[in-house]
């Protein structure tokens, strides 16, 4: 087996396997898997709706259709044509909707899976395969692989051109919010609720692919004192006892109760109005699907972190970043509706909340011993024992 990483390794197969076009060649994906790709391919099924996310901003005429249904707000913000695709259902996850059958009456001449790479991923892969004689590749969907995975598939397209460029887009994205964090000179680091569902109590766990652009924000993810996974129900009072400085909410309901309801009074994000909504429309800014769409969450999550050294103008990233990876080039009242309830005002001002460089270790969270030492500041505007602040505001007993 070769010690070269996955990701770097299809990069470079890439390069090789498509410099001569019209030619059928074995690529090797994240899996490690050997697949023998078509010399024309005009047609792809997405495994999931990130898959059809990459595949739409890549080369939409080649999409055979959404993982699921989009909604109407969704469609506003995609161009008619692509908006009007057809649900197809989705081959991965949990509860896979389309089985090997249909997809073979799709006709397409390759699906491609983005996601969690592990053996079940893997031997998925292997049976639809052989059950559909259509050519399945297996992608690694993490936020770092985005700038590798937009070349490689665009190059596998007939869109090698537009691959560069939109993984150019994605790596300047990343190394920017790496480039402010390094500039940040404070042994801070806010802490942050992701709160996912209706209801806001379902979170991502520590490394879990929900979180994972939060995580390159360099914040602590509260929830990963609960372990590593993927996505967990918590309590009221769990996020009462952490006590975050930043929340962001996945869905307007639970956005709208933060900022309005009684039941969450007394938290510091919602006293100090450090609650936002994550935008959603065409696609999530966090996850949702866990796909390219979370490249412009690196800029806001920058915006709403450390506003002191984040001196862009978003709201010309966000109209770039849509133009170039959507093909819409956003009004003023759609702009307006995806950034004001995400924390962006017309002046971008504010008190910075300090963190250390990334890749630092992070503070103990809740529940473990706090970091002592001179000078050592509190991790953040939360509730941590044994700093001011502690402990937390106690959940309210009556919360109508």
């Amino acid at each position: 087996m070769s010690l070269r990483p996955p990701a770097s390794r299809i990069a470079f197969l890439s390069v090789v396997l498509f410099a001569v076009p019209g030619r059928t060649a074995d690529f090797v994906d994240s899996a490690e898997r050997y697949v023998v790709l078509p010399d024309r391919i005009g047609r792809v099924m997405a495994a999931d709706q990130s898959a059809a996310v990459l595949v739409f901003v890549l080369a939409p005429e080649k999409l055979v259709g959404w993982s699921r249904p989009l909604t109407r707000e969704q469609r506003a913000y995609l161009p008619a044509k692509f908006a009007r695709l057809p649900a197809v259902g989705q081959l991965s996850g949990p509860t896979p909707t389309i089985a090997a059958d249909a997809v073979a009456r799709l006709h397409p001449d390759l699906i491609i899976d983005t996601g969690i790479v592990s053996p079940e991923a893997a031997a998925r892969a292997d049976a639809i395969q052989q059950q559909t004689r259509i050519p399945y590749i297996l992608l690694d969907g993490g936020i770092q692989q985005i700038p590798d995975t937009l070349t490689t598939v665009g190059a596998m397209l007939g869109v090698a051109e537009r691959g560069e460029d939109l993984a150019s887009y994605a790596r300047n994205a990343i190394d920017g919010l790496r480039g402010r964090l390094l500039i940040t000179e404070s042994t801070e680091r806010p802490l942050v609720y992701y709160g996912r569902s209706a209801d806001g109590l379902e979170t991502g766990l520590a490394h879990s692919q929900a979180m994972s652009g939060i995580d390159q924000a360099g914040v602590i993810n509260v929830a990963a004192s609960l372990g590593s996974g993927e996505l967990a129900r918590v309590t009221r009072e769990q996020i009462f006892q952490w006590n975050p400085a930043i929340i962001i909410a996945q869905q307007r309901s639970f956005y709208n109760a933060l900022q309005r309801g009684r039941t969450w009074r007394g938290l510091t994000a919602v006293t100090q109005k450090h609650a936002y909504l994550a935008p959603a429309e065409p696609f999530g800014w966090i996850d949702d699907p866990a796909g390219v769409n979370r490249i412009i969450g690196l800029p806001w999550l920058s915006s709403l972190c450390y506003p002191a050294v984040y001196q862009e103008d978003l709201r010309t990233n966000v109209r770039e970043f849509y133009d170039k990876f959507y093909r819409i080039k956003l009004s003023d009242r759609q702009l307006e509706a995806l950034v004001r309830p995400a924390g962006v005002s017309a002046a971008e001002t504010g008190q910075a909340l300090g963190v250390p460089i990334l890749g630092a270790e992070p503070v103990p969270l809740p529940g473990g011993a706090p970091p002592s030492g001179p000078g050592l500041r509190p991790p953040g505007r939360g509730g941590i024992q044994g700093y001011p602040g502690y402990p937390p505001p106690a959940a309210p007993t009556n919360p109508h």
